[in-house]
């Protein structure tokens, strides 16, 4: 016999239940610490609520919270009382004070913010890199159907290449130079030999690719390797067109000079030429320093080429 809706609303609800005792246990929220810490979950919230707004008032976070004024003016007593939280007078409104953390507040987050990452990292690692994505579509899919106002979707992430990616690095710089600047197929060849060495030599100590993925869909690129053992070189950064504007290609290469520093470079240097504007305002904005100059016609265009280098030390 069919089930009547009900009986299907009844299943849907049972189910919505089902998954929130389940992740609830996941999280650590039935605790009587959030993460081992001495602070409970509501605390923990508020307290991350104060570490990303660094001024921020008591009604601006019983609103994003959705706390009873009441309970969260007793929240904020209890972290005045432990000298967590400094308050500063509004000049316009006496009534209100902006809130910040302490020194002692900032070190109070950090550990609860540290394992906090750590255990929905160790959850998402046990599972393959598509379910993973399958678990964070899911969750995105309950935000936007379930909350009045859902938070805008990260625009991109950056990732490791996959199976495939390193031919598209070859056949969209090829693509994209010859549409935006006439540069011919010697460009591609010469990416072309770049990635097959890099693919061949890399050593994930020291050398590093990173994809801008938008959606499942590639949308930028950079590598770092190795020059020498002291010098690294910024390679292939490339952001497509659609995507532009987003601060990919700062996001690209702030995370290469993260990890060059990581790897102990004292230098990282890079090729790019005067027509390639937009890369070098953020070759400029990160530190680098234009060093040399030089004319070639390579790409069957005459060209200026440049390079730039930052010290790291």
């Amino acid at each position: 016999m069919a089930e009547t809706p009900a009986h299907n609303f009844d299943d849907r609800v049972g189910a919505v239940r089902r998954f929130n005792r389940l992740y609830t246990r996941r999280i650590g929220v039935l605790e009587d610490g959030f993460l081992g810490s001495p602070y409970s979950l509501t605390q923990a919230r508020v307290l991350y609520e104060l570490a990303r707004r660094p001024k921020s008032t008591a009604t601006e976070i019983a609103a994003e919270l959705g706390l009873d004024h009441g309970y969260l003016s007793r929240i904020l007593r209890d972290f005045d009382k432990r000298g967590l939280l400094v308050k500063t007078a509004l000049p316009h409104d006496r009534r209100q004070a902006l809130l910040s953390l302490t020194a002692k507040g900032r070190m109070a987050f950090a550990p609860l913010e540290q394992h906090s990452q750590e255990q929905v990292g160790a959850m998402l690692g046990a599972l393959s890199v598509p379910d993973q994505e399958r678990v964070v579509a899911a969750m995105r899919t309950i935000e936007i159907s379930l909350c009045e106002e859902p938070a805008p979707p990260v625009p991109y992430l950056l990732r490791a290449p996959r199976a495939g990616d390193m031919g598209w690095i070859v056949a969209r710089h090829g693509t994209l130079y010859a549409e935006e600047y006439g540069w011919d197929e010697r460009l591609e060849a010469l990416i072309a030999e770049i990635v097959a060495a890099f693919v061949r030599n890399q050593d994930p100590r020291r050398e590093r690719c990173w994809i801008a993925d938008q959606q499942g869909e590639n949308v930028g690129s950079v590598l770092l390797v190795r020059e020498t053992d002291e010098v690294a070189r910024l390679r292939l950064l490339l952001v497509e067109p659609k995507a532009r504007g987003l601060g990919i290609g700062a996001r690209l290469v702030d995370e290469s000079l993260r990890f060059a520093r990581e790897a102990q470079y004292r230098k990282v240097t890079l090729w790019t030429h005067t027509v390639l504007t937009a890369a070098r305002r953020i070759y400029e904005a990160a530190g680098f320093k234009l060093v040399d100059q030089w004319k070639h016609d390579m790409f069957g265009k005459q060209l200026d080429a440049e390079t730039w280098e930052l010290e790291l030390r």
